[in-house]
């Protein structure tokens, strides 16, 4: 069992910019990956998600994206190319912010924007891993984190390792969340999660029932008008949609109210739940389409489609769920973290049960708006751990 300092759980956004910071109060994290290549979840995206259509990409700190760059190389964030340097000692380091200075640029600019994001920001995160020189290791998945004696051990397929402190940032895309409603089995068309969804093309000709509130529903159904013979919109709450400019002060205040409910040890809700829907690419060209007039969550699916309590029905021979995604945490179950309120109580992003352990990508931080202060914020309280220094912050 090789023991080290830092391991970090997970290499995509929350992942490396922990590994970032990391870097730069001088530890040299071990960063273990499931996937096969470099991108996150951004790898698994569906194709026709071009980065036109992306609601905004941060930068990762140190290392902006070359927006002119079709092989999306990173530059650093004094405007010259990086050099591998790391940035306590190179050029990255010149100036850094808790939002990888990028301020959350959409993406539609540059040569790259009618490129697949599942291209475009992989090739972006694997130039940002070389040029830093990371030590990514993959693929590696982890089963276990358990405490023993002053470490954390994590078993891997790979092999073990005893760390002093962990930092998870697994996501949550390897957890699609389908919520279950009576007659599901029985139906007999197709059922899909958004997970799996690779553009429209496969549902041609077909009755569609699209449920969810979220950009992934706006993305299915903006791609589907007109190629199905019909959609169906329907979600649990009635969708609200915000013209609000969506600038820095808006970003922070939708964080900290997601993170009162992993504060108090509840299930996290997802960002967009507090922002509402944003008049975003997808969305705009779904409601030019006349796709998304949205009808209350149906009682019961039947076998042709789905009916609702007061009767009326509809038929369909296919269902998409975009109905988001559940963090990936089973491999810390050894730690017995999970609160009777079914969530982490996490203070920023130390897990309260745990003091070695940092979880980022979890809550406020799963999605692109917290994720690289949260990297941040964790390496602080790596820091502040190894010396005996009391935790920070997220809100801070």
């Amino acid at each position: 069992m090789d023991e080290i300092d830092v391991v970090v759980i997970g290499a995509g956004q929350a992942g490396l910019s922990s590994a970032y910071y990391l870097r730069r109060f001088g530890y040299e994290p071990l960063v273990l990956d499931a996937a096969d290549g470099p991108g996150g979840a951004w790898r698994h995206r569906s194709p026709t998600l071009t980065m036109d259509k992306v609601h905004g990409i941060f930068d990762l700190p140190g290392i902006r994206r070359d927006l002119n760059d079709d092989r999306s190389g990173g530059r650093d964030l004094d405007g010259e190319r990086s050099g591998g340097r790391d940035s306590d000692g190179g050029r990255s380091g010149g100036r850094d912010s808790d939002d990888g200075r990028s301020g959350g640029r959409d993406s539609d600019g540059g040569r790259s924007g009618g490129r697949p994001a599942a291209e475009v920001v992989p090739a972006y995160y694997g130039d940002y891993e070389r040029r830093l020189g990371l030590r990514v290791v993959r693929p590696v998945k982890v089963a276990a984190v358990a405490r023993a004696g002053e470490r954390l051990v994590v078993t891997a397929d790979t092999g073990q390792w005893a760390a002093r402190a962990v930092v998870n940032a697994t996501g949550t895309w390897t957890r699609p969340y389908w919520p279950y409603y009576p007659g599901a089995r029985d139906f007999r068309g197709r059922q899909s999660h958004y997970a799996t969804y690779r553009g429209p093309a496969e549902f041609a000709g077909r009755r569609v029932v699209v449920v969810g509130g979220g950009h992934s529903a706006a993305h299915v159904l903006s791609e589907l008008a007109g190629v199905a013979a019909s959609t169906l919109w329907v979600t649990r709450s009635l969708p609200a949609f915000s013209d609000a400019d969506f600038g820095e002060q808006a970003r922070r205040a939708a964080v900290a109210r997601v993170e009162e409910r992993v504060r108090a040890g509840l299930v996290p809700q997802s960002v967009v739940s507090v922002t509402g829907l944003g008049h975003t690419p997808v969305v705009r060209e779904a409601l030019a389409k006349g796709a998304m007039e949205r009808l209350p969550m149906f009682e019961r699916i039947t076998e042709y489609g789905v009916r609702w309590a007061d009767g009326s029905s509809h038929e369909a021979d296919t269902i998409v769920w975009a109905t988001g995604f559940r963090s990936a945490l089973d491999h810390l179950a050894p730690l017995r973290l999970r609160e009777p309120g079914g969530g982490i109580k996490v203070d920023g992003t130390q897990a309260v049960r745990e003091p070695g352990l940092q979880l980022v990508g979890y809550g406020p931080s799963a999605s692109t708006i917290g994720a690289n202060r949260a990297g941040r914020t964790a390496a602080e309280n790596v820091r502040r751990f190894m010396t005996g220094g009391s935790p920070a912050s997220t809100a801070a």
